[in-house]
């Protein structure tokens, strides 16, 4: 069965899809979207790292996301708004990782394969990895969920109650580290933010309660993969893109349905 290029993509897709639903969530909820973008972006620079070095690519995207993410977490409050510096950090991550790549004179990379995923060309070992991955992101997000929901939700009484914030900011760095390293096959770095946040704020009117958005934006994450690559099979399209454009129509049809149920 998985020498069926469409199956294996929809595999990889839903994979995906399941992983990012729990981080989204607290993305949305942080409004994290940017620093989510920043982290993605320095993965081209890791890309580029491991071509440079001769290194496996998987491990120094996390590393690189991790960077990043730790990089923005040390110069904040510092003197620069936060989407400032998320702006400076997230373009030039992006630019250098770009440049990097194009002095690569030994080495053929399809550039737009990472910046736009390539989810038709996954392997079986990529199949492996992504489920792997995403698996342990829906891990770690389960294990600390307690503690990371009252961080999120209130900071102050998470410390009343022996919960250091930051500590869980950093699990949480890490969680969305791994997602963008396991996601960028399928959808690519420009695109993994909107998988992140879309499905979250997809489920947001539908639902009371967090583990429900969370469990919510996993479905809707999951069809949103398999309409894309769908409407990508029949109208010859883009399917990382095509993707995307699913889980944006889900989210204008809740927005919808939404406002229908309150009125």
């Amino acid at each position: 069965m998985l020498d069926d290029f469409m199956v294996r993509a929809a595999l990889a897709g839903v994979g995906v899809a399941l992983a990012a639903a729990p981080m989204g969530c607290f993305v949305v909820w942080r409004r994290m979207a940017y620093f989510g973008e920043a982290t993605a972006h320095a993965a081209v620079l890791g890309v580029a790292l491991a071509l440079s070095f001769s290194l496996p690519i998987l491990p120094a995207v996390i590393v690189a996301a991790l960077a990043m993410s730790s990089a923005v977490t040390a110069l904040r409050g510092r003197g620069y708004a936060m989407d400032t510096l998320l702006g400076v950090m997230a373009h030039s991550a992006l630019a250098v990782g770009l440049v990097a790549v194009a002095m690569l004179s030994n080495v053929r990379l399809d550039l737009m394969a990472f910046l736009f995923g390539d989810i038709l060309a996954v392997n079986r070992m990529d199949l492996a990895t992504i489920w792997l991955g995403g698996l342990g992101v829906a891990g770690l997000i389960l294990w600390r969920w307690s503690a990371l929901l009252l961080s999120t939700l209130n900071p102050d009484l998470a410390r009343a109650s022996g919960i250091d914030p930051r500590r869980e900011e950093v699990w949480l760095t890490l969680a969305l580290a791994l997602m963008v390293a396991v996601a960028i096959k399928v959808v690519g770095v420009l695109l993994i933010a909107a998988m992140l946040v879309i499905p979250a704020a997809a489920a947001r009117p539908l639902v009371r309660t967090p583990e429900a958005m969370a469990v919510t934006a996993a479905v809707i994450g999951a069809l949103s993969a398999l309409g894309g690559l769908y409407g990508a099979y029949w109208f010859d399209t883009p399917a990382g893109p095509s993707i995307v454009c699913g889980a944006s129509l889900a989210f204008v049809v809740t927005t919808v349905v939404g406002s229908v149920v309150r009125r």
